[in-house]
């Protein structure tokens, strides 16, 4: 599998005379050394987003006047050194920014305008950012696809017949047809994840609690952010993704001393037990085993420190319920499991990962048991995945995604391939509680191992 992944052949590609899309810290070096400015990258990204995105439905709010503005003022400003310097992003429709309407999806939210921005947001702009608009969600953020009555549906960039992944659906979308170099998701349920596996870009679940939620509400409401929910960065390259976590995280997260490839210490786990993988998903991930293996990497397929990942997850379901319900009792079905009793299972889950991590640097998993998948509104509980033709319960791939989300760990989803559809595979990789930029590191020496250039 890694001799024969390729890198996706991208839709902005050069053959149509647009030029490669520069990455973020190119972007602002350029800026900055006056080689382009603010306004004719705004401009640049704007024109991309309306010679594509028709086809796509990716950038559903736009603030294009108000972006080419930011911009102009930048060029007007003393340049400094802002690590995004007139980088032109998009956000997650599901932050706010002031004056921009923020419904996720929900119709009855459709009019509802927010009135200052999302503390993420804030950062963002801090750093230079001009933001462009907004991307698309699923419903209350509660698919892996991305469709709702506001805004349509999404289509992957790769193939319009596709889902582009959810709820940062439209995120991953936008950087997979070359629209913009940078992106901001939250995830739960793997939502930046699987997004950007199915797109073939890069995405990063923080450790919980590494970025302020604020201004990532529930319409409407300003609660606090439900129980497992982080927000993070989506990129088209690594050092951009660990640039925009650096940029909205709270506090300095620590970077792992330089290695070789060999120094790294991996735990491969190709296949959760309550969930099938499929054939090229799996092919994948011994493709990156192999790459480490001989490389000179240690590298194990099992482990006795790993937790009982059917516990695991059945905690994590339940979790995930209570926050995906916002309050409201169960329909049927047995009465919900205190949360009190969770939160100590989740604790016993955390310190078993802990223990794991003494002997390891990361844990290589797939995002999702299989590639971007169909167009498919049946509902969740009664949706079925075909995974090399055989019908499975498409709830069950939730476990994937489990793995880091419910003992709070920081995971970074990578592309490693693509399957015989011309469908990117990605993996994620998961790391110990705060050593997100080790997760990323090691998602690099992934990529760099089997990636054709």
């Amino acid at each position: 599998m890694g001799n024969q992944s390729s890198s996706p052949s991208p839709p902005w590609g050069e053959g149509r005379g647009e030029g490669r899309l520069r990455t973020a810290h190119q972007t602002a070096a350029a800026i900055r050394s006056g080689e382009t400015t603010a306004l004719a990258e705004c401009d640049a990204a704007i024109a991309r987003i309306e010679a594509g995105d028709g086809a796509i439905n990716a950038v559903v709010v736009r603030d294009f006047e108000r972006a080419r503005d930011t911009a102009r003022a930048i060029d007007a400003s003393p340049r400094g050194d802002r690590a995004l310097l007139g980088v032109p992003m998009t956000v997650k429709e599901s932050f706010d920014i002031a004056g921009l309407v923020t419904s996720w999806g929900f119709a009855d939210h459709a009019d509802h305008v927010a009135t200052e921005d999302a503390v993420a947001v804030q950062r963002l702009k801090a750093a230079g950012a001009v933001i462009l608009g907004k991307t698309n969600i699923p419903v209350g953020l509660a698919d892996l696809q991305t469709n709702n009555p506001n805004y349509g549906r999404t289509r992957n960039p790769h193939n319009p017949d596709r889902v582009s992944g959810g709820s940062s659906g439209g995120s991953a979308a936008a950087l997979a047809a070359g629209f913009v170099p940078l992106e901001f998701g939250s995830d739960i349920g793997g939502s930046i994840r699987v997004p950007a596996a199915f797109c073939g870009v890069w995405g990063h679940k923080p450790t919980f609690g590494m970025i302020d939620t604020d201004g990532h509400y529930f319409p409407r409401t300003k609660g606090a952010a439900p129980n497992l929910s982080v927000i993070g960065p989506l990129a088209r390259n690594a050092e951009d993704l660990a640039l925009a976590l650096d940029l909205t995280s709270d506090l300095p997260l620590p970077k792992p001393a330089p290695r070789p490839t060999s120094a790294w210490r991996i735990l491969i786990l190709a296949r959760h037990p309550l969930a099938a993988t499929s054939t090229a998903v799996a092919a994948a991930i011994e493709s990156v085993a192999t790459a480490f293996v001989n490389s000179g990497a240690k590298v194990d397929r099992d482990s006795a420190l790993l937790p009982d990942l059917a516990e695991q997850h059945a905690d994590y379901m339940r979790i995930l319920a209570v926050a995906m319900a916002r309050g409201q009792p169960p329909v049927g079905g047995p009465p919900s499991t205190p949360m009190i009793v969770l939160l100590d299972r989740q604790a016993a889950c955390r310190r078993a990962w802990r223990r794991l991590f003494r002997d390891y640097d990361a844990v290589i998993a797939p995002a999702w048991g299989t590639t971007a998948f169909a167009h498919d509104d049946t509902p969740l509980p009664e949706r079925i995945a075909l995974i090399d033709g055989v019908p499975t319960p498409f709830a069950a791939q939730i476990a994937y995604p489990g793995l880091a989300t419910f003992p709070l760990l920081p995971a970074t989803s990578v592309p490693v391939g693509m399957d015989s559809d011309g469908m990117p595979i990605g993996v994620q990789v998961i790391a110990d509680r705060y050593a997100d930029h080790t997760a990323i590191a090691v998602a690099r020496a992934a990529h760099d191992l089997v990636w054709s250039r």
